[in-house]
């Protein structure tokens, strides 16, 4: 309901800011011909739905999911700036497209900071007891203790626990229990709108009798898997079963979508390419200063469907670096050059990849490839390591900007719950973000080793 409230509040917005800007830039008489006799109102409309579609297209109507606040920021300005490019070019070839001089302008000076004040206004609300989601965790436990812990820790997701305890008993016990809980759960005042299924063995313990009896009254049903994956921004590995993939929504990779994907990237990496060719010579003159060997490094990775590929990086360390096997990168490595360092803290030594990402080799965002010597080991010691290979591999990530470099087998699990969140949720907006949240990642030096 509150979602939907935030739908129409928006749609009142983008209207009334244009609305003020044509009476404010043409005048009252002029502002009454052009919205009436002009079709200034339909035009507005246009702008209003367009805005709205940029909006869900951007999972701004998902605030669960996309719940930090500079995120919420971002995308809106990705709104406006798509909306500002479609404009651009209708004007360009249908000038009278415009309602008149400068309203556009102004309407969307208007609009930022509507927008933004409007997201403020929401988080107070989802953060006010009246309008927060009400959930029961059916569970006990450590499993259900974790999940209590990160709602009530955030009352900025606008969710509140309830009638929750943790049960210390046999499992045989714990059903009788649960149906108990579940009774009170469908009669209590205010009703709560979704129960978190929370149990490690849920074998002869799962009271699905009543969960359905409630799943009909219209109080949704959830696993508390789906929900962390919501929270956290990635997949949790641990009690993870082919059924999470087979039956949930995602993982999706339409011809299409990975068509646009693509050109997308080969238009970033020829951009970015070409704005790093004056600065060549001169790191490649580094480089040669700082050690001898080559100016770059070619190196087999695993790229998508498991074939391999030679990536292509400035050479950051001695030539002699793997004299004793392949091994990961650690902090502080001493293989590193002291121009290595420089460069693998800026992400300098990333840039020749672009030719990998014209090549086909790579996307622009994906997975970071493995070498083969350690995909193997991973895929024998990680669940569902292979999805990851199911698209091309990204010169940088989802797991690299909400993590980092993994330099173990811990580390790499993480990374790889990551990946997996990004191929399921795949999309251009998640690209987007996820190549501004690079250029935050690159300017705080962050997850370089």
């Amino acid at each position: 309901m509150i979602r939907v409230v935030l739908l129409f509040s928006e749609a009142a917005i983008v209207s009334g800011c244009f609305l003020a800007a044509t009476y404010i830039c043409l005048g009252p008489p002029d502002a009454y011909i052009a919205l009436q006799y002009e079709h200034g109102l339909l035009k507005i409309a246009v702008i209003t739905v367009l805005s709205l579609i940029l909006s869900y297209y951007f999972d701004l109507y998902e605030p669960q999911i996309v719940s930090v606040r500079l995120q919420i920021y971002f995308r809106i300005l990705l709104v406006l700036g798509f909306d500002c490019f479609i404009l651009s070019a209708l004007i360009f070839f249908y000038p009278e497209v415009a309602i008149g001089p400068y309203v556009y302008a102004l309407g969307f000076a208007l609009l930022t900071p509507a927008l933004i004040y409007l997201r403020q206004a929401y988080e107070w609300m989802i953060g006010h007891k009246a309008f927060r989601e009400r959930l029961y965790v059916l569970g006990a436990g450590e499993y259900a203790r974790s999940i209590v812990e990160i709602i009530r820790a955030r009352p900025s997701l606008g969710m509140e626990v309830v009638d929750w305890e943790d049960i210390q008993l046999e499992p045989s016990e714990r059903k009788q229990v649960w149906i108990a809980a579940l009774d009170r759960i469908s009669r209590s005042q205010p009703p709560v709108h979704r129960i978190i299924v929370a149990m490690e063995g849920r074998r002869g313990e799962l009271p699905v009798q009543e969960l359905l009896s409630l799943r009909f009254q219209g109080i949704a049903v959830e696993e508390v898997g789906t929900l962390r994956e919501r929270l956290d921004g990635k997949i949790q590995l641990d009690g993870l079963r082919p059924s999470s993939f087979l039956y949930s929504e995602g993982f999706r990779l339409r011809a299409s979508q990975q068509f646009t994907r693509q050109v997308v990237s080969i238009v970033a990496a020829a951009t970015g390419l070409l704005l790093f060719l004056p600065f060549l010579p001169f790191v490649a003159l580094a480089v040669k200063l700082s050690s001898e060997g080559p100016v770059f490094f070619r190196q087999t990775r695993v790229g998508m469907a498991g074939r391999t590929f030679q990536v292509i990086k400035f050479r950051t360390m001695g030539t002699n670096a793997e004299a004793d096997g392949a091994k990961w990168a650690t902090k502080n490595d001493p293989r590193v050059t002291k121009i290595g360092k420089l460069m693998r803290k800026t992400r300098i030594d990333e840039i020749p990849q672009l030719w990998n990402v014209l090549r086909g080799d790579m996307g622009f965002v994906g997975p970071r490839p493995e070498r083969p010597e350690f995909t193997a080991w991973l895929e024998g010691e990680l669940p569902f390591y292979y999805l990851r290979n199911l698209i091309r591999p990204g010169l940088t990530g989802w797991a690299q900007v909400r993590f980092g470099y993994g330099s173990t087998l811990a580390e790499t699990k993480e990374k790889l719950e990551y990946d997996l969140y990004y191929v399921k949720h795949m999309s251009l907006g998640l690209d987007l973000l996820i190549m501004f949240e690079t250029i935050k990642t690159i300017l705080r030096r962050r997850g370089a080793q």
